[in-house]
């Protein structure tokens, strides 16, 4: 397929279970995705190789590119947290010959987008209304958890990147803390990640299987043979037909309104939290119950402040990719009629 045009951005937004690649122009309100392709990460075995691939379908000349990665990024590099790759600004441009690229963390990516997401891509959680120019943080469990921050300046809203996801986990109440001593037999530090990820759902029902309040049912069974032994769980547990499943969801909500109400208090995020990733848009059932909102506002004398602390969860499954190409666009001044 031969594509034309000029100036096109391409993003990326490259997690450990899978990775989406786009291909964007000029929108009338953000870059408007043209070419959108899905692949699974480690079916490759670097991202060059991966890139080389989309555009042997897509051939352009890229003018800018942006790529959101599940790690730390500095100085332009990044070792993947969930993957077995090393990825630098420098190499790609030199593989491509691009002469605009950036890599940034992908919990950055998925922030630029925040401002730019209309009222039909969030679902709020709650009746709290932001502040205008209020600090939000970002939450999201999926492969990994990422956490991210968003500071208002000169006018406009700048990510702060982070690696939240990897913070003690800090058990709450006593079965919390049966959990946690659980999790420290396996793994010595227990990280939040460890909790609140699709594996840390697998090491919650783990947990609550052994203990032996509950006995694991043969579908569960079955379903361990598969990739996603957290789907399976996850999935159960919203049917609620499986009492084991069931507790091991609430017990992973519970954790992570908590998790998000930590998080609002450091930030003091008048302007809200978001969460995003790959499974609170697979859970919502379970979300829209008192369990999230109970744990996110249980902070003793501060309730009052967290009930007014509006919670939305990200409902666009590409935004991170939209954030990418966002930022390609901005950190260039490339201004939209250039385009």
């Amino acid at each position: 397929m031969n594509v034309t045009g000029r100036q096109w951005i391409l993003a990326g937004d490259i997690g450990g279970t899978k990775t989406i690649l786009g291909l964007f122009k000029r929108g009338d309100k953000r870059p408007r995705p043209e070419h959108v392709e899905r692949y699974p990460s480690r079916d490759f075995r670097d991202l060059e190789s991966m890139v080389e691939r989309f555009l042997d379908r897509y051939p352009v000349e890229v003018f800018s590119a942006c790529l959101g990665i599940a790690g730390p990024v500095i100085d332009g590099r990044c070792r993947a947290t969930n993957l077995p790759w090393e990825v630098s600004e420098a190499s790609l441009a030199k593989c491509f010959g691009w002469p605009r690229v950036k890599l940034i963390n992908d919990l950055v990516a998925l922030t630029h987008s925040i401002p730019c997401l209309e009222e039909s891509e969030v679902l709020s959680l709650n009746q709290a209304k932001p502040r205008a120019a209020g600090p939000m943080a970002l939450l999201a469990p999926g492969t990994g958890l990422g956490q991210a921050l968003l500071v208002h300046q000169e006018g406009h809203y700048k990510p702060i990147a982070s690696e939240g996801g990897h913070v003690d986990f800090a058990p709450r109440n006593d079965v919390e803390i049966e959990l946690w001593r659980y999790l420290h037999r396996q793994f010595g530090h227990v990280s939040l990640e460890r909790v609140l990820s699709g594996p840390g759902i697998v090491n919650i029902y783990s947990w609550v299987k052994d203990s032996g309040r509950y006995g694991e049912s043969v579908e569960i069974l079955k379903g361990s043979n598969g990739s996603d032994l957290a789907q399976t769980i996850t999935e159960a547990a919203l049917k609620k037909n499986d009492p084991l499943c069931v507790e091991a969801l609430n017990r992973f909500v519970s954790i992570l309104g908590a998790a998000a109400g930590n998080l609002a208090l450091i930030a003091l995020t008048t302007g809200g939290v978001f969460l995003g990733g790959g499974i609170p848009p697979k859970i919502l059932p379970k979300l829209k119950e008192r369990i999230f909102l109970e744990a996110f506002t249980d902070k003793g004398r501060f309730r009052a402040l967290l009930e007014g602390i509006p919670v939305w969860v990200i409902l666009n499954s590409e935004a991170a990719l939209v954030g990418a190409a966002i930022h390609a666009a901005a950190i260039h001044a490339l201004e939209l009629d250039q385009w």
